[in-house]
């Protein structure tokens, strides 16, 4: 089979995203990029339900190259995304929380330091309908120097180097949305400046030694 491993791996997030909420029925698409070409999620397919022959194969031009079933509606997103990055895998989802932020905000601000892992603010995407290149230029304009965005009214998507990378992104990501919308049902959330987000990239860099105790 044409990029098994790869294909297996679909399925494993996908069932990962499924368990973990990040996602419902047909909802949420993932793919893995190989050379010049890319294992997709098919349409139509609830992600914990996922097998890897069910999985297509495209070339990044959008030609199918193996596999019975038509890949997601959103491989023309998942395209452009490779094209404008280095990715090596997308993740998309309609999680809660980050569905929240993306029908209600035009960014989600750094509240919290980890921001920076995603590269800090992360854009929400203007709206259009799903699987249109103008959703397509959208996102790969909000992902510019960054490792994840928001869509408009619609959810979320990450890129990584490889699946997990992306996973974890979208987890991070949901996250951060979480913490931002409960605090905001508590007060009005603190967004840190650029001088203390700076002020964490310089003690990521110069980490703190510790003396070793002498015996």
């Amino acid at each position: 089979m044409l990029l098994a491993e790869q294909r297996r791996l679909l399925c494993e997030y996908g069932h990962r995203a499924a368990a973990a909420g990040l996602v419902v029925g047909t909802a949420g698409n993932l793919s893995v990029r190989a050379g010049d070409l890319v294992a997709v999620t098919p349409s139509g397919v609830p992600l914990d339900r996922l097998e890897p022959d069910a999985c297509p194969v495209v070339d990044v031009g959008g030609h199918l190259v193996d596999g019975d079933l038509s890949p997601s509606s959103e491989t023309p997103m998942h395209l452009a995304v490779y094209a404008a990055t280095g990715a090596g895998a997308v993740v998309h989802t309609h999680s809660v929380f980050g569905t929240v932020v993306a029908t209600t905000m035009s960014e989600l601000p750094p509240v919290h330091y980890n921001a920076l892992l995603l590269g800090g603010t992360v854009r929400v995407a203007g709206y259009a309908t799903y699987g249109t290149p103008e959703l397509a230029a959208s996102v790969r304009e909000a992902l510019a120097g960054k490792r994840a965005a928001l869509m408009a009214n619609h959810g979320g998507v990450t890129i990584g180097d490889d699946l997990d990378g992306a996973y974890e992104a979208t987890r991070l990501l949901e996250w951060l949305c979480e913490v931002y919308v409960r605090a905001k049902a508590v007060g009005e959330p603190r967004v840190l400046t650029e001088e203390q987000l700076a002020d964490v990239v310089r003690r990521a860099f110069d980490p703190p030694t510790f003396p070793r105790r002498e015996d």
